[in-house]
């Protein structure tokens, strides 16, 4: 299952992450994860949020550059070459990663790694029959 993902265009000035983060908190949304990456002109908040379209909603109305995506949220044992196994799976697909993150909560001595591939729909066929297990929206929004 996919997950959708927001993510949020900030100037990378001081101050822009703490209004983002305040219009966020101010409408009762709760950050599940997220991730924060940089250039020298502007950064990209990642967010995964229960209500993603509530988020895009107030995100937009208080004027930021907000665009949702699809991410996978693919379970990886907490061990050495977790991430290999993974990797080793989509290796001969023609799928690229085009960026990832780790999950903020193990479950069941496992971490969850969140996926932005190019083929979001590919990478998850090719995933389950590479035996990998997909956490679904209401595994990971679970209260």
């Amino acid at each position: 299952m996919k997950i959708k993902q927001v993510s949020i265009f900030l100037e990378n000035k001081p101050g822009h992450l703490n209004h983002a983060s305040k219009v966020i908190a101010d409408a009762g949304i709760n950050l599940v994860t997220l991730s924060l990456s940089d250039t020298e002109q502007f950064g990209i908040l990642r967010i995964i949020v229960k209500d993603w379209q509530q988020a895009e909603k107030i995100l937009l109305d208080a004027g930021f550059v907000v665009k949702v995506t699809d991410v996978i949220a693919a379970e990886v044992d907490d061990t050495p070459g977790g991430l290999h196994k993974i990797l080793n799976v989509i290796e001969n697909s023609e799928i690229n990663i085009e960026y990832m993150y780790a999950y903020t909560v193990k479950r069941d001595n496992k971490a969850v790694l969140m996926f932005r591939f190019d083929d979001a729909d590919q990478a998850l066929t090719i995933l389950e029959k590479g035996g990998i297990s997909i956490i679904s929206p209401a595994e990971l929004f679970a209260d």
